[in-house]
């Protein structure tokens, strides 16, 4: 599903030059739960964003579902992005003015679905989320741990083929983080795959393999309990 060759982002600006990541080069599968981990500012987030096509890298392949989208313009990426991915963020990124029902359906409004089939869905993913009886409440009138039920239940309305996650559970205390893992693992199990960015060692024993970042290059890879290094 996703394939990096030498994958590299700089930032630069009149006087100081940033690299981001430094020829980041790896794979995941369709129906992987892969955790990314290491120190702020080892180029987690940046990584994810690239991913995620809401950003170009500088140089290098991504390859995202066999088409190199490396060079695409933010058309052709915003297509991709809302047809395959969903995103769930540690700030929740709800929309205050929307209610729950609401803020579940705007990707399928994205997605120019009818109506009735979008009335549908929603009830659906609420429903399987344990939220529905919130539906028509406003996220300020959520607990932390149902403002994140919402959140994925929006990620995963469209059913996207792949689902990135950045410190899902990094507002919640531990009981409403365990919810939302256990929430993501079985996404995971129904065939969805998974990317998420933690700091957490508990959310990283969810998944399958572990990266872990440096200085913006990968130093090992934890294949559940296999650790292969990476000479960088």
């Amino acid at each position: 599903m996703i394939r990096t060759e030498n994958l590299t982002k700089v930032f630069r600006t009149d006087e100081v030059e940033t690299t981001a990541l430094n020829e980041v080069s790896f794979e995941i599968k369709q129906g992987e739960f892969v955790a990314v981990m290491g120190p702020s500012g080892c180029g987690k987030s940046t990584l994810l964003n690239i991913l995620g096509l809401l950003d170009n890298p500088t140089g290098g392949g991504y390859f995202f579902l066999d088409q190199d989208v490396a060079g695409h313009s933010e058309r052709q990426r915003a297509k991709l992005r809302k047809e395959n991915i969903g995103f769930v963020f540690q700030n929740f990124n709800l929309i205050d003015e929307l209610n729950v029902f609401e803020n579940v359906e705007l990707p399928l409004i994205y997605l120019g679905m009818k109506s009735s089939e979008r009335k549908q869905r929603v009830e659906e993913v609420l429903e399987y989320m344990k939220i529905s009886h919130r539906k028509k409440h406003f996220p300020l009138q959520l607990s932390g741990g149902q403002q994140q039920r919402v959140a994925v239940a929006r990620a995963v309305v469209a059913k996207p083929k792949l689902i990135l996650a950045d410190e899902p559970t990094g507002n919640l205390d531990s009981a409403h983080g365990e919810e939302v893992m256990n929430m993501l693992e079985e996404l995971n199990q129904n065939g969805t795959t998974l990317i998420i960015v933690t700091h957490s060692q508990r959310d990283a024993e969810y998944a399958q393999r572990v990266v872990r970042l440096f200085d913006g290059q990968i130093i090992n890879e934890n294949i559940k309990g296999k650790v292969s290094s990476v000479k960088i």
